[in-house]
Order: structure tokens, then sequence, then C-alpha cells
């Protein structure tokens, strides 16, 4: 995880063990909430039934992964019981998987992760990165899927990751330094260093601006080594470019778009969205400018005829 010299650049093959494009393009997550508090569609499929529908409608609009979590992490909210977190996500992925879909479980339980795992799970996307449950780096080792590691200022984790306060360096600092020591964590517990995906938790205990300047720091982060995702998808700093926090959810749609091209072009291996088509879409635009031609080598003829000989 140390770091090289940042460089702006199309998000290439992830490193082996962590899913991947042929062509390279930026991967799309779609959100699977099984959940009835989640921000911004808590109750739309709270039931495994219309949450696995949910995630073929993603996966037939362009979805390379789908995220399955059964626990909101939104502010205020209160964790779940076990059994329910359970029953809500494994039945989810096992269909899912079951399907060939490649499938993420969002929670911070370890024995859920395990549970999901043996359902077909690929990837254990922890918000904790680990810090939440002790036994999550081992299981993830023991399995050999790949993890994802977000960063979360907390005083939940404050006990393990020693600091509560902001730090003096900047939020770019702070977050590069704690998903480092995060990975080595990871690594000391067995993970293989190419299964391990990272995330600057956006929205989590930042402010807008916090979560601008780590966006427009996000070459310095992919230049780490490990795979980036980014969850910018109707958070709310993502409404301060639309007029204000009173802007719905919803409304940042465009928005997370926009954000999508550009962390695919500073080389974010992945985004995590509510929307699929949309970013599927920014996504495949910023692959094309970046190689300066149509992707999958299709090159459509001319938008206009040629001029009539002469001049108009």
């Amino acid at each position: 995880m140390a770091p090289e010299p940042a460089a702006a650049a199309p998000a290439g093959p992830a490193a082996p063990g962590v899913p991947a494009r042929a062509d390279g393009r930026c991967l799309v997550m779609g959100i699977v909430n099984v959940t009835e508090d989640s921000f911004s569609d808590g109750g739309r499929w709270a039931d495994p039934i219309s949450a696995a529908a949910h995630a073929r409608r993603l996966i037939a609009e362009g979805a390379d992964i789908v995220d399955v979590g059964g626990e909101s992490t939104r502010p205020g909210a209160h964790r779940v019981p076990e059994a329910q977190e359970l029953e809500r996500v494994v039945p989810v992925v096992a269909e899912l998987a079951a399907g060939g879909a490649t499938v993420s479980v969002d929670t911070m339980r370890a024995s859920v992760a395990a549970a999901a795992i043996e359902a077909g799970a690929a990837i254990i996307n922890d918000v904790s990165a680990g810090l939440a449950d002790p036994r999550m780096l081992p299981t993830c080792a023991e399995a050999g899927v790949a993890v994802c590691l977000m960063h979360w200022r907390t005083d939940r984790f404050i006990g393990a990751s020693g600091r509560a306060e902001p730090d003096p360096r900047g939020i770019l600092a702070e977050v590069a330094e704690h998903l480092r020591a995060r990975a080595d964590a990871a690594v000391a517990a067995g993970v293989a260093a190419e299964r391990i995906i990272v995330d600057p938790g956006l929205g989590f205990a930042k402010n807008a601006d916090d979560n601008w300047a780590l966006l427009n720091g996000l070459p310095e982060l992919v230049a780490m080594g490990a795979p980036v995702l980014v969850g910018a998808s109707r958070k709310r700093f993502a409404a301060t470019v639309l007029g204000g926090p009173a802007v719905p959810p919803t409304a940042a749609d465009p928005a997370t778009a926009a954000i999508t091209a550009l962390a695919a072009a500073a080389g974010a291996w992945g985004v995590r969205v509510h929307e699929v088509r949309p970013n599927v879409d920014a996504a495949a635009v910023a692959a094309a400018w970046a190689a300066g031609a149509a992707p999958n080598g299709v090159a459509a003829d001319g938008d206009y005829p040629a001029a009539p000989a002469g001049g108009a």
C-alpha cells in the first residue's frame, strides 16, 4: 500500500482476486437495500423477494456487481438483530449468485459475512473496515473473498482507530493513513493484498467540504495501489451543487452520474449507485474520452453528411 506518484488515468484492470471488466472500464455496483430505514429508498425492497427482483433489474440495466445490505448505516440508524440481518440478506444472495450474478454484501458482522459467502457472495463490503467485528477480517481471509475496507471516523470505533478528532493535516491525509492501516490489518489477518478494495467513505461523518476534497484527491488514493470504490450516490453533499441540503436524495441522481464520470476518469475501480443505467453510461463516456475512441472498436458514421461541393 505504499503510495506511488499520483496520475489521473482511466480505471484499468483491478488486481487479481477483485472483479474487473475485460475492457478495463470502471465497474458499476448497484445498491440493493433490504431494509426499512435506508436514507433514500428504505422500505421499497424490504423483503427478499422484492429485493431480488430489484437486483435483477439493476443487472439488466448493466450493473457489474450488486451490493446487498440488510442493515442501514444512515445517520441515527440503530443496528438490527443478527438474525434479522441474516434473514434479509442470505436468501437474496443465494438467489442472485445461483443466477450467475457477482454479489457483494454490505455488512459489519462476520457471521453474516460467513453465511453470505456460503450462499455465493464474492465481496464483503464492510463500512467499519473490520473494526466493528474482530472476526471479520479472518473470516474473509479464510474464505478467500475480496473485502472492501471503508474509512469511517466515528466514536463507535474510536477504541480501535485511536483518533476521534479530525486530522490537522486534512481529510485526504487522514483517510489515506486510515485505509493503509486497515489494509495492513487485513493482510496481517491473512487477506491476500490483491483481494483488498478501499473506499474513502464519502458522507460518513464528513461534511460537504471533506467529501469534495476527497473526490478532488481521488488520484492520490488510487495511487496507493488498491482498487478504489466511490460511493457518492444520493448523498447529501451532492445537493450542495443543486441548491442545498433540502434537495431530496433522488434529485442528486444527475450529480451522481457526473461524479461517476469524473471518478472513473480519475482511476476509480468502481462506483456504488442507486440508479444504474445513467452511471453505466457515465462510466462508458469516461472510458471513451480517456481512450479517444469509441468503445469496443465501434465507430459510427459522422453525425452530419459531408458539406456539399462549393460550400453551403
